[in-house]
């Protein structure tokens, strides 16, 4: 049985959890790699990813490239002696890095493949109403989440689950089939599945401002599912207008209510503690959302400071 010595790259906190795991199951990590400082926020303070103040704190070795193909990095890289890399989360790696180690590189996807390949896939399996996703471990090879398949582990979706719930659970099953993926590299017995690529394979495209937006003339299941799937973060969102004012507003919760009624699609409907928006099956009742300049919180909260003529809809 070969000793492994782990070179792991990552960035955000799905990525700490894995990492985390790694270390509690007495595996060697000779060297952490993730991505470079940068300012945030209106001080424009340089931040730390998630994996790097893991990484501090544990006192492992930290290597930050911002050019992967760095011949200082290269050379860094190699001193470390790894004869395995794992990925979660972090960029497009270059040939040069993906081959070095004697073992491979793996990566950890938050899907099972070769479904939603790419950036969201947490988030757009909800989006398109998943009742089941999962995770999968494969071989890095020279295009973006293709490789040679190891292990998937498949969890339900649960239909009023937010992403960012999804994501914890996501998380915990991503430690657990990694550390099984590095006891089968270990003993040597690891049998690879090839991709197939289909027509019918989705995608998990970047999420930006247009595909965050709510249509209000959607059903209201996939309505629904896109607030789901956007919660907390980025978070879907919509203009609300009265009268004379418009606002952008994020909705972090909200839930169906099917019924017949004669309202125009996207008008808004409130008591003193309730907000629905007319959807062409009934109505999206707003339970939690931010209005600009706001905190995030609930609907009553909300309708206690400001009261809405009949004349508002979203857009």
């Amino acid at each position: 049985m070969e000793k492994l010595r782990i070179i792991f790259m990552g960035t955000p906190e799905f990525a700490v959890g894995i990492l985390d795991t790694i270390l509690k199951n007495n595996y060697e990590v000779v060297g952490v790699i993730t991505a470079a400082d940068k300012p945030a926020g209106r001080g424009q303070k340089l931040k730390y990813s998630a994996v790097k103040e893991y990484a501090l704190a544990n006192d492992l070795t930290l290597l930050q490239p911002a050019n992967l193909k760095d011949e200082a990095f290269l050379s860094e890289l190699k001193s470390l002696n790894a004869n395995l890399q794992i990925v979660v989360a972090f960029r497009m790696l270059p040939k040069v890095v993906w081959e070095m180690p004697v073992l491979g590189t793996f990566n950890l996807h938050a899907s099972l493949l070769p479904n939603y390949r790419g950036a969201a896939p947490i988030n757009w399996a909800i989006i398109n109403g998943e009742t089941k996703t999962g995770v999968t471990t494969f071989f890095i090879d020279d295009k973006i989440d293709t490789g040679a398949m190891i292990l998937s582990s498949e969890t339900p979706i649960d239909e009023t689950e937010n992403a960012g719930q999804l994501h914890d659970r996501l998380m915990d099953l991503g430690s657990k089939t990694v550390i099984h993926t590095l006891e089968m590299i270990e003993k040597g017995n690891v049998d690879t599945i090839i991709q197939k690529d289909t027509a019918d394979i989705k995608t998990a495209y970047k999420l930006n401002k247009e595909n965050c937006k709510i249509d209000w003339t959607k059903p209201a299941v996939e309505i629904n599912n896109l607030i789901r799937g956007l919660s907390p973060y980025p978070a879907a969102w919509c203009f609300i207008q009265d009268k004379n004012e418009e606002w952008n507003v994020k909705i972090y919760e909200a839930k169906i209510v099917l019924e017949d009624h004669n309202y125009t699609i996207g008008s808004i409907i409130c008591t003193k503690k309730e907000m629905k928006v007319a959807v062409e099956n009934g109505f999206i009742q707003v339970l939690s959302l931010q209005f600009p300049g706001k905190k995030k919180m609930n609907t009553p909260e909300l309708l206690n400071g400001i009261t809405f003529s009949t004349e508002a809809k979203t857009h």
